[in-house]
């Protein structure tokens, strides 16, 4: 909703609402008009929704699933096993890691996505994984790894299909930020460790290696011509949606999580 300069967002699932906005009374005077309508109570501010815990500090707002994770690794009945306690241990450490979401405005103005894919993992199908993970500012806000639909004939297929889906995911975030009157009129940035993929990417003209990949997947090509998105190589130690898709030494994954921002607000100061 948008009345002059003021901006006012509201997020419904079910029967709750998340209300944010760039003026606290407007805020004020909204909730008071919902209050009026219907029959409803302000919880104040928010700390947990949907399963994310919600955390402020100077330095911005901090996202977790703490609680979240720990009733899933419950119910799967890994709290009650003890192989030598450890791997326990690690799910626990792993489940405590926050996501942060600086509170600079500039910083929502830079989206930039990851992706990667291995080649005919699975034994039964020979179909690949792919993941990929999307940066708001300098915190990942979303993220995905799943078995591909079809089987790819090249690992330069399954990598380009891999900058597919991630393309799918910056274009709504894109499309979902304008809503909310934040607007990103650069190009957003795609990094992917396949120099081939960035080249049937970039290539405006179909051959022989390439014909056999479905039209729908070309679309990255015309998000490129477009200006939507600005792909770029990356080498694959420094690929952070490798994380995702491979198997990696504990050095290797340690490095990763560090570059993805995740922080641990539960530790020791």
């Amino acid at each position: 909703m948008n009345h002059g300069a003021i901006h006012l967002s509201v997020l419904v699932y079910v029967d709750d609402l998340i209300i944010s906005g760039n003026d606290s009374s407007a805020i004020s005077t909204f909730k008071s008009y919902l209050s009026d309508c219907f029959h409803m109570k302000d919880v104040g501010v928010l700390k947990y929704f949907l399963g994310i815990e919600v955390a402020r500090s100077p330095e911005g707002i901090f996202l977790c699933q703490l609680k979240y994770t720990l009733d899933i690794v419950a119910e799967s009945g890994l709290l009650g096993a003890r192989p030598a306690g450890t791997p326990i241990e690690q799910n626990h450490t792993l489940a405590k890691s926050e996501t942060p979401l600086i509170a600079d405005p500039e910083m929502y103005r830079r989206i930039v996505g990851c992706c990667d894919s291995d080649w005919a993992s699975c034994p039964l199908t020979r179909r690949s994984i792919f993941g990929w993970l999307v940066f708001l500012g300098g915190s990942p806000i979303s993220w995905k790894t799943k078995k591909q639909h079809t089987v790819s004939k090249s690992f330069a297929e399954a990598e380009y299909r891999s900058m597919s889906k991630v393309t799918d995911e910056l274009k709504w975030l894109k499309s979902l930020l304008y809503s909310l009157g934040v607007l990103h009129p650069r190009a957003m940035s795609l990094f992917c460790d396949s120099q081939s993929a960035l080249y049937i990417a970039q290539n405006p003209v179909f051959h022989e290696r390439t014909k056999y990949i479905e039209v729908d997947c070309h679309y990255v090509r015309d998000a490129i011509q477009e200006g939507v998105i600005s792909p770029s190589y990356v080498p694959t130690t420094d690929q952070l949606a490798y994380i995702f898709t491979k198997a990696l030494s504990k050095n290797q994954f340690l490095y990763l999580l560090g570059k993805l921002g995740i922080c641990d607000l539960h530790a020791p100061t």
